[in-house]
């Protein structure tokens, strides 16, 4: 087969040990895979947005794929990760598989049918269309606020407590602006070195400093037409504040080493879960910077504060587990509870419970008993009985995919509505199917003898915290041995 009757794949090849020569790429050719070579992560910046997949050679550790993986997430590209590996390092290629490669090959291996083999299916790739969850009153006032903030230039500035969402809404500022269609770049600015922050911001001309071997755009000119996203910029150490200060003010910048000004075309969102104005009294950021980044604030609260994006933030982060159109079914009681549980890691710590759970489950059922959430030590007013009134004629949810309707309209502003690059969406209808009955079996005499030990220990301690200690096991398994005697229609004498 040669690579007239396959779509070529563009691959962005990084070999810190060997260029590739003139017969090894031949052989690629034929295979239908043309080849960009890069040989700094400075390099790779630039190269990863013309990507199809990125090809590169490990050593005795897997250390550089995560440090790609860490710079491909921090730019906001999806690309999948081809690793080349020495055949007597085994121990790599599972650590490569393990933190997510795509496909492993020896580095030794140019036959076009195992490159073909490993590149299958990246030559049509599946477009998704991204929508966000924004279904909470004060979700979708915010929402209508980013919208109108978006259609200007203005500088914004976005607070609130880490994971809920800021890069997120980030995103709905530039899809909903007319830079939508250029470059969106986004660099985390407490995750890596002071000396990295400025190269990446600004880049460097050839013979900047040592190993500077050509020129290097940085993001600020990579953003160019479109948006910069400078997360945590709290972090950012004082004297590129006032680098970024005079870029801001200037709209130009020069690059390390080098002596012309380059014109920049970009809009700036900042975001940090600082308290900005503590900091500036402190002397840890400066006054002048933070009047310039905040022309507008948008604040994003904590998910407890909008429980109304709970559940369908579960349904989304199901979907993606959904394989085979075989949806996921959450139980009323444990709808409940995640809406009752007080989410101090936010949007993150819920992703990490759906995914708990969906391990958890076994099938496709998610009841209390699968919800593990981060904070183990959960007190009455943080966890309130959530089970005591729980309306019993409520069917449990199911999640399938969210369809999008064919003829999309603006919802009434308090209707759930999801947003997406283009209108908003209104939310996709829930299925509901009822509870099956549980059959008199052994495991329903397992479960009754169950009940009873638990009962002994509940009569015989003055807490259920130290009738949890008794039956050895935490409060939290007890809350949730409860919650399904209940379920299973054990009422007698249980209280959750």
């Amino acid at each position: 087969m040669n690579a007239s009757s396959v779509n070529v794949i563009h691959a962005v090849w990084l070999d810190p040990f060997s260029p590739i020569n003139a017969a090894d790429r031949a052989q690629l050719d034929a295979a239908g895979i043309s080849l960009e070579t890069v040989s700094t992560l400075g390099d790779l910046t630039l190269a990863l947005r013309r990507a199809h997949v990125l090809v590169i050679r490990l050593g005795d550790s897997a250390e550089l794929l995560q440090e790609v993986q860490t710079l491909i997430a921090q730019l906001g590209h999806t690309v999948p990760v081809l690793c080349r590996v020495d055949r007597r390092r085994m121990e790599v290629a599972v650590d490569a598989m393990r933190l997510g490669a795509l496909h492993v090959l020896s580095a030794d291996e140019w036959s076009a049918s195992a490159w073909q083999g490993a590149v299958k299916g990246l030559n049509a790739p599946e477009l998704k269309t991204k929508s966000y969850v924004f279904v909470d009153p004060i979700s979708q006032h915010l929402l209508a606020l980013a919208q109108r903030v978006a259609q200007t230039d203005v500088t914004a500035l976005l607070v609130g407590p880490t994971g809920a969402g800021k890069e997120v809404l980030a995103r709905v500022l530039h899809e909903s602006s007319p830079r939508a269609k250029a470059p969106f770049v986004a660099l985390n600015c407490a995750a890596m070195p002071e000396h990295l922050i400025e190269d990446m911001l600004f880049g460097h001309e050839k013979g900047a400093f040592t190993g500077a071997l050509k020129e290097h755009k940085g993001l600020f000119e990579q953003a160019h037409g479109g948006t910069i996203f400078l997360d945590e910029i709290g972090e950012m150490p004082m004297n590129l504040q006032a680098k970024l200060l005079r870029v801001l003010q200037e709209k130009k910048l020069n690059r390390l080493g080098g002596e012309s000004t380059i014109d920049l075309d970009i809009r700036v969102i900042a975001a940090t879960n600082k308290d900005l104005k503590l900091a500036i009294e402190q002397r840890e950021f400066r006054e002048d910077l933070y009047f310039r980044i905040s022309t507008f604030r948008l604040r994003i609260q904590p998910l407890k504060d909008r429980p109304g994006d709970i559940v369908p933030l579960v349904a989304q982060s199901l979907a993606r587990h959904v394989k085979g159109g075989v949806p996921f079914t959450v139980t009323a009681e444990a709808q409940v509870l995640l809406q009752s549980y007080p989410w101090p890691g936010n949007v993150r710590e819920l992703e990490n419970v759906v995914q708990r759970a969906v391990v958890l489950s076994g099938g496709r059922t998610i009841s209390p008993a699968h919800l593990m959430f981060d904070d183990a030590q959960m007190d009455e007013q943080a966890m309130p009985q959530v089970f005591e009134d729980v309306p019993m004629a409520a069917a449990p949810v199911t999640f399938a995919e969210p369809a999008m309707p064919s003829a999309p309209a603006m919802p009434a502003p308090a209707a759930p509505t999801y947003f997406s690059p283009a209108p908003v969406y209104a939310a996709a209808p829930i299925e509901t199917r009822p509870e099956t009955a549980v059959p008199i079996d052994l495991d329903s005499a397992v479960k009754a003898s169950e009940l009873q030990v638990i009962m002994a220990a509940l009569q015989s301690t003055d807490s259920r915290l130290e009738a949890a200690a008794k039956l050895g096991i935490s409060p939290r398994t007890l809350r949730y041995k409860l919650a399904q005697m209940r379920t299973r229609g054990m009422h007698e004498g249980v209280s959750a």
